[in-house]
């Protein structure tokens, strides 16, 4: 009888090994959820192409569905207000009302009411990844195009395209600003830095160190969706992806991610790529990771962000392992150089020049620094506290899926500087908001500022010149 017991109880224990084995290796189970994601793929990459390339219309067009449902995505510019490389900016509010409700009705509002009536904005709400459960870096076609030409380097996804449309995004290739050399204005001269030419627009610029440092944010590496294993979304085995293929020119090209420091994969967060014009400046990096040194973050994005947070992934596609010492220095060094673009209508305070600002503009200063309570966080005279603050938007909605993501709460979310704001849409951490018509409409009713449709205006034309 004992014996038969013992029996039992290995039986029990080996088929549990089993099972915890399926979900580690197979994925998620429901009794047994995992972290990890499969190591061992047991799809050829044949089929994989195939069956990824036919879903992909499908996927597309449901989250066209969802941009067409939240925005009006028309190209409708600005007169004669421009990026600082000549870009014109998109004007007006694109997020569309709930029927019945006006930006002044929902203002009046208190959380707990737009929360009940089930009337904030869809625009408002958390941006899902394009294809939400699966994830990954996805470019914008024009960078696609422009590595490809340079490089021979195809940042093409078989299963996914980018979702914006190019007149939301930055200007492209964006102008590179140093600190050390205002006088040389913009040093790109129009050109996307890459492998192939960062010596010769940069030599006899940067010391030797810093064009080392270059050299290592336009080098490809390997990352979870581009590099040489069956389990990548490019059709040929890739040399991977650069920081600059993201941060272009030191600064974004608005390219998209998922965070990867959240699991299950419906709560994680799509990621808007942020500038990297004036880092100097900055003690906070990453939108949510609060990490505390720009080496931090240049070491971070290569170990664990390029993998979405998976070491063990990582260690299989080929991880490059960066040496802090001297090359997350190098690399950190140059970063630390970009300046943001020039601003002559600010002071060396940050404020305007009355005698260059506009009526419009100065009334905006005014509402930015008072009624508006913007100056809370966004101090002048880089516009930042450096600090993680809440919004606590989740006041305003009720938990809700939205194509495979889980709208519940952002979290804190780090104060960006404003400085060169109008070059850097679309708008917050998950590229929800398309203008800054939009953003100053969200923060009216976030944080519940009453502000009037002309202190609206006057506000979006003072971001104009920061």
């Amino acid at each position: 009888m004992l014996r038969d017991k013992r029996r039992a109880i290995r039986c029990a224990l080996a088929s549990a090994v089993v099972t915890l084995s399926a979900g580690i290796i197979g994925g998620a189970t429901a009794a047994q959820p995992t972290s990890y994601m499969s190591v061992n793929i047991t799809e050829d990459f044949a089929t994989t192409l195939q069956r990824m390339r036919a879903a992909k219309p499908g996927i597309e067009k449901r989250q066209q569905d969802l941009l067409q449902q939240r925005y009006d995505l028309g190209n409708h510019p600005a007169r004669g207000v421009t990026m600082s490389g000549g870009k014109v900016i998109q004007e007006g509010v694109r997020i569309k009302l709930p029927a019945g409700v006006t930006w002044d009705s929902l203002a009046s509002m208190t959380p707990e009411q737009i929360r009940a009536k089930g009337v904030f904005p869809a625009g408002f709400m958390p941006l899902p990844h394009p294809n939400h459960p699966e994830g990954g870096m996805v470019f914008p076609k024009f960078h696609i195009d422009e590595i490809k030409r340079q490089e021979d380097r195809d940042l093409t996804r078989f299963d996914l395209d980018y979702d914006l449309p190019d007149h939301f995004l930055p200007e492209f290739p964006a102008p590179i600003y140093l600190t050390t050399r205002p006088d040389l204005g913009d040093v790109s001269h129009g050109q996307l830095v890459t492998i192939e030419n960062y010596y010769h627009i940069f030599n006899g610029i940067l010391n030797p160190k810093q064009l080392e440092g270059l050299r290592l944010l336009v080098t490809p590496f390997a990352q979870q969706q581009f590099n040489q294993t069956e389990d990548r979304r490019s059709e040929h085995p890739s040399r991977g992806v650069t920081c600059f293929d993201c941060h272009a020119n030191g600064h974004t090209n608005a390219s998209t991610h998922l965070v990867g420091d959240i699991r299950p994969e419906e709560f994680r967060h799509r990621i808007d790529t942020p500038s990297l014009r004036g880092v100097n400046i900055q003690r906070l990096f990453g939108s949510q990771r609060a990490l505390k040194t720009v080496e931090d973050f240049t070491e971070f994005e290569q170990r664990a962000a390029y993998f979405d947070g998976d070491p063990v992934i990582a260690t299989k596609k080929g991880v490059n392992i960066l040496d802090r010492g001297s090359q997350v220095h190098a690399m950190a060094e140059f970063q630390e150089l970009l300046d943001f673009p020039p601003a002559p209508k600010l002071d060396v305070f940050g404020k305007l020049i009355p005698a260059r600002a506009t009526a419009a503009e100065l009334r905006g200063q005014a509402v930015f620094f008072g009624k508006g309570r913007c100056s809370e966080c966004h101090q002048a005279p880089f516009y930042t506290d450096n600090l993680m603050h809440n919004l606590q938007v989740e006041r305003f909605y009720k938990p809700q899926l939205i194509n495979n993501m889980m709208a519940s709460s952002d979290g804190p979310i780090k104060t960006f500087p404003l400085r060169g704001v109008k070059d850097s849409p679309p708008y917050l951490h998950d590229e929800r908001l398309l203008t800054l018509d939009d953003t100053v409409e969200f923060f009216n009713v976030v944080l519940e500022t009453k502000l009037t449709k002309q202190q609206k205006s006057d506000l979006v034309a003072f971001m104009r010149t920061l």
